[in-house]
């Protein structure tokens, strides 16, 4: 919690609710914490599917980190945020050669994910440069459907298939100029991380000389729960770099860098989303906290089954002389009309009561960027508290007129 109870109060006056709020100095921190973790030996590029709001990437770009785009919509809004061309790295996956054109116009580095994308690359960009995106075997991640490397998900290249990889470089006359991976999301523990490493720096031994650079991709965790421990860089420095002296020695481009993709490291915790109680009930005995907070705002939870902190600010207007704090359990829900529209479960909130205000920490990381107008509801507005202080609005709520505008 980045904010006194009364400024969330008043955010939410002036702004609506449900709204994000962002901390820059948070934001700054996370930047400047990761660059710092790795000696200048990784490189970190923000994937900004987790946040792509362009104030923040502003910040980002402005504490000297890279990007990385997995979508022609990303790399546009990417240039609009200050973003070079050769700031930025595209990951796609299965898109079309339309796609990969708008990068190749831009002088953007493409990702080539299978080696059908390789082809299709090769046939409208014949001598150009090109990385590959190779799944090492090893995944990891919080939950199932995030996990993007191993035997069970769509992501990467087989390393079995590397001759057939260097037979269409050859074929197209391109210039391979990085491989790049990516085990997961939200890792805790490096043990996963360095493995997978490993098993991509042998590959690039036995087959690719001459890189420009190795991508290990992320995407580094964040503690969603209490309990949970930071991920401790101070442990994977001591896990990773002897890894990568061992690769130094032995490779024939002593240039080579390497890279890494935080993800939702650098903005998750600088996130708040703050919502209003507008029905408290109880149903078989089951308590309920009805707020604005519908899975359109935040899909994470119903999504992912993921975990959220999540505070309760009371109402200093209402009157609660006499009423003593509730500990009993109650199950937060949103104004979705689905069963599983659950934002979190048998929390010990006390005793909730109409225009209260839920807190959802950790919220800045894949929180508006998947917002829907699903039962058509509206999404909310973006505000950034500044470093000096100041609040202001950084993306406006929509309006009812905006459901309809593209009719």
């Amino acid at each position: 919690m980045f904010l006194k109870n009364e400024e969330a109060f008043e955010i939410v006056r002036e702004f609506g609710s449900p709204v994000y709020v962002y901390s820059e100095d948070i934001l700054r921190q996370r930047c400047r914490e990761l660059i710092d973790a790795f000696d200048g030996r990784l490189s970190p590029s923000f994937s900004i599917k987790a946040n792509s709001n362009i104030s923040l990437l502003n910040i980002i770009r402005e504490e000297g980190i890279g990007a990385d785009a997995m979508s022609h919509g990303e790399i546009f809004v990417l240039e609009h945020a200050g973003f070079s061309s050769d700031e930025i790295f595209y990951i796609g996956n299965n898109v079309s050669a339309d796609e990969l054109r708008y990068c190749i116009d831009r002088g953007i580095l493409v990702s080539a994910d299978s080696l059908s994308q390789l082809e299709s690359l090769g046939r409208i960009n014949r001598g150009g440069r090109v990385a590959l995106r190779f799944n090492p075997g090893i995944g990891a991640g919080h939950c199932e459907k995030v996990v993007t490397a191993g035997h069970k998900t769509k992501f990467g290249i087989d390393p079995r298939f590397c001759a057939q990889a260097k037979e269409l470089l050859s074929k197209y006359d391109m210039k391979l100029v990085g491989i790049n991976q990516h085990i997961g999301s939200l890792f805790l523990e490096p043990a996963p991380y360095v493995e997978a490493a490993e098993n991509l720096l042998e590959m690039v031994l036995d087959n690719f000389p001459g890189l420009d650079f190795v991508d290990f991709g992320g995407g580094f965790g964040v503690p969603y729960r209490p309990d949970e421990p930071r991920l401790d860089f101070g442990k994977l420095r001591e896990m990773l770099f002897p890894v990568l002296d061992s690769f130094m020695e032995r490779y024939d481009n002593k240039y080579v860098h390497f890279k890494c993709e935080p993800g939702r490291y650098l903005v998750a915790e600088c996130g708040l989303l703050l919502g209003t109680v507008h029905a408290v009930k109880e149903n078989y005995g089951e308590a309920y906290v009805g707020t604005d907070i519908g899975f359109n705002v935040l899909m994470r939870p119903v999504l992912y089954d993921s975990y959220h902190e999540v505070k309760l600010l009371r109402n200093s207007d209402e009157t609660r002389k006499g009423a003593g704090e509730k500990a009993l359990p109650a199950t937060i829900v949103g104004n979705i009309c689905e069963s599983g529209d659950i934002l979190a479960a048998k929390r010990l909130l006390g005793d909730a009561r109409e225009n209260d205000i839920i807190a959802v920490e950790n919220a800045g990381a894949y929180g508006y960027s998947m917002a829907s107008n699903y039962n058509c509801r509206l999404r909310p507005a973006e505000v950034l508290k500044t470093a000096q202080g100041e609040v202001k609005l950084i993306r406006a709520a929509d309006t009812l007129e905006s459901l309809i505008e593209n009719f």
